[in-house]
C-alpha cells in the first residue's frame, strides 16, 4: 500500500515537471511571435513612410495687386423727386409717359386756366378801383392841407382826411399784392420739370380734377447713378471718400463699370454689423438702369507687391493654415498666414517667399519629409 502511495506520487511529480516545462515553451513562442509582429509593423511603417506620394505643384509668385474689398449693391438714381399741383382744378393736358425723358423746365402738366385768369381780371380791377379812390385822397388831402394853414378848417377836419388818405395807401398795397398772388397762381396752372431726367411714375390723366399737393409724375436723373452696398464692420477702416470701384451688372457680362466713392453713412446697421457706402456712377449712354444687382469690388488702397499661391495649395486645420512646399524630392510642412483672396489666389502675408514651390494637388496625402513625385 505504502508503494502503491509512493508510485502515484513520483507520477504527480512528474506531471507538473511537464506541464511547466510546457508552458515555459509556450511563453517563449508567445514572445518571439510579438516580437515578429512588432517588427514587421515597424518594417510596413517604415516603408509607408518612405512611399513616394504623386503630387502636382505651382510656384508662388510675387504680384503688384490692389488691397480691395467685395460686396454688392445696387443701382439707385442720383435724385429722384415728385412734382405735385399747387392748385385745385380740371387737368387739361398731361404732356408726359413713363420712361418719357424730360429737361429742366419743360411743360409737363397744365390745369384749366380760366378760373385763374377771370382772378388776375378781378385783383386788376380792384387795383384800378383803389388807385382811383387814392387819387381823390390825395386832392383832397393838399385843399385840406391849405385851407388847415389859413385856419379855415378845424384840425379835427385835417387829420381826418390824413387818416382816410393813408387807409387808402393800404388798400391800394393790398390790391397789388392781391393782382401779384392772382398772378402767381395763374403762372402755376402750367407746371414744369424741376429737373432734367426722365418719368418713373406717372398717376394722373386728362381731364382728372386735382387738389393741392396731387401727386402727378415723379422725375429720376439717370445721367449720374448711386451705387448703394454695405462693407463688413472688419473693412470700414479702410474706407475713404473718392476711392475707386468697380462693377458688374447681369445684363451686360464680362464688362465692367467703374465709379468713385461719394458718401459714407455715419453709423453702422447693427443687424449686419455693416456700413453703408454709396459711390457716384457716371452712366454714359444710359445702358445702366436703376435697379440692377451689382457685384462690386472697392479698392482700398495703391497696388503692392504680394505673394499670391492658389487657394487650392491651402489646408486648413482648426484655426491655423498651412502648406506644403517641395525642397528637392520631400515634402515640407509650412505653417502661413493667409491675407486677402484675389479671385482664384490668396495673399500669403507670412510663412511663405515668392518662387518657393507648393504642392496644390496630392497635399493632403503628404507629411513632413515624405518623398514626392512631382507630375508633368
Amino acid at each position: 500500500m505504502l508503494g502503491r502511495v509512493s508510485s502515484l506520487t513520483g507520477e504527480n511529480g512528474l506531471n507538473r515537471r511537464r506541464f511547466r516545462v510546457g508552458a515555459f515553451i509556450t511563453a517563449i513562442l508567445l514572445c518571439a511571435a510579438l516580437f515578429v509582429s512588432v517588427g514587421c509593423k515597424k518594417q510596413e511603417q517604415k516603408a509607408a513612410k518612405e512611399r513616394t506620394v504623386n503630387v502636382r505643384v505651382w510656384t508662388a509668385e510675387s504680384r503688384s495687386l490692389r488691397p480691395f474689398v467685395e460686396s454688392v449693391g445696387t443701382l439707385k438714381p442720383y435724385d429722384e423727386v415728385v412734382v405735385s399741383s399747387e392748385l385745385d382744378g380740371i387737368l387739361k393736358t398731361i404732356a408726359v409717359d413713363e420712361g418719357s425723358p424730360v429737361t429742366r423746365g419743360q411743360l409737363v402738366a397744365e390745369i384749366k386756366e380760366t378760373d385763374y385768369r377771370l382772378a388776375v381780371e378781378q385783383a386788376a380791377a380792384a387795383l384800378k378801383q383803389t388807385e382811383a379812390a387814392l387819387a381823390n385822397a390825395k386832392l383832397e388831402h393838399q385843399r385840406k392841407e391849405a385851407l388847415y394853414r389859413e385856419e379855415l378848417v378845424t384840425k379835427q377836419q385835417f387829420d381826418d382826411i390824413v387818416a382816410r388818405l393813408a387807409l387808402t395807401l393800404g388798400d391800394v398795397e393790398r390790391a397789388k399784392a392781391g393782382l401779384d398772388l392772382a398772378k402767381e397762381r395763374l403762372t402755376k396752372t402750367k407746371i414744369f420739370a424741376p429737373m432734367a431726367g426722365s418719368i418713373k411714375e406717372k398717376k394722373v390723366t386728362s381731364g382728372d380734377y386735382i387738389r393741392n399737393g396731387t401727386f402727378l409724375v415723379s422725375i429720376i436723373r439717370t445721367d449720374l447713378l448711386k451705387l448703394a452696398f454695405s462693407v463688413p464692420e472688419k473693412d470700414v477702416g479702410s474706407l475713404r471718400d473718392g476711392q475707386d470701384i468697380v462693377f458688374t451688372v447681369d445684363s451686360f457680362p464680362g464688362h465692367e463699370f467703374k465709379g468713385r466713392v461719394k458718401t459714407l453713412y455715419p453709423t453702422l446697421e447693427e443687424k449686419t454689423r455693416s456700413l453703408m457706402v454709396e459711390a457716384q456712377v457716371v452712366n454714359q449712354g444710359g445702358s445702366l438702369k436703376p435697379g440692377f444687382f451689382t457685384r462690386v469690388t472697392l479698392y482700398t488702397g495703391p497696388a503692392k507687391d504680394t505673394v499670391v499661391v492658389p487657394i487650392t495649395a491651402l489646408l486648413y486645420d482648426n484655426s491655423t493654415t498651412k502648406v506644403f512646399a517641395v525642397e528637392g524630392d520631400r515634402a515640407k510642412e509650412k505653417m502661413v498666414k493667409i491675407g486677402r483672396k484675389y479671385g482664384e489666389f490668396m495673399e500669403i502675408a507670412e510663412g511663405l517667399k515668392a518662387k518657393e514651390i507648393v504642392v496644390t494637388v496630392g497635399q493632403s496625402n503628404l507629411m513632413e519629409g515624405v518623398p514626392v513625385n512631382v507630375a508633368r
